[in-house]
């Protein structure tokens, strides 16, 4: 499975958010973005990652970082969790997990023991070139939002 690292270029995707519109990576070109994977909306992680990027997005977006979170959720599902959770940037809908295969982010991985095929939680940080800055995969939901900020050198 392909993982990227850091000096790849981002290939461009195109998936609809939670209205259905569709968003381009090439859409944030010239800023800086966090993509972030993540399994599944309204599941305890996965809502933990999704409330600290929107508690985080003002100290983010003040450093220009933008944020996209992307799950193989409906874009009804996703417009679900952003009014449950009052989330503040766009989520995108990859169905057909093509997005996540290609950056990495859906294959093998271990769940209670047993290989499994899912969503492998990963977080990319990506330059206003489209050149990975940060690829960490298989990451923990609590904290990892603190984690990335600090590796940008975004403090509270």
């Amino acid at each position: 499975m392909p993982r990227f690292e850091v000096g790849d270029t981002a290939p461009d995707f195109t998936l609809p958010d939670s209205t259905g519109t569709p968003v381009s990576l090439s859409d944030y070109r010239g800023s800086r973005v966090v993509v972030y994977f993540y399994p599944a909306a309204m599941t305890p992680g996965c809502t933990t990652e999704a409330c600290d990027f929107r508690d985080s997005l003002s100290a983010l977006a003040a450093s220009g970082v933008k944020v996209l979170g992307i799950s193989p959720d409906s874009p009804e599902k996703l417009a679900k969790f952003i009014e449950k959770e009052g989330l503040n940037f766009p989520l995108l809908s990859d169905a057909d997990k093509q997005v996540m295969t290609a950056w990495g982010a859906f294959g093998e991985k271990k769940n209670y023991g047993k290989i499994v095929q899912g969503v492998i939680r990963s977080t990319l940080v990506i330059d206003p070139e489209g050149v990975v800055e940060i690829a960490m995969y298989n990451v923990k939901a609590t904290g990892h939002v603190a984690r990335i900020r600090k590796k940008l050198g975004i403090d509270d």
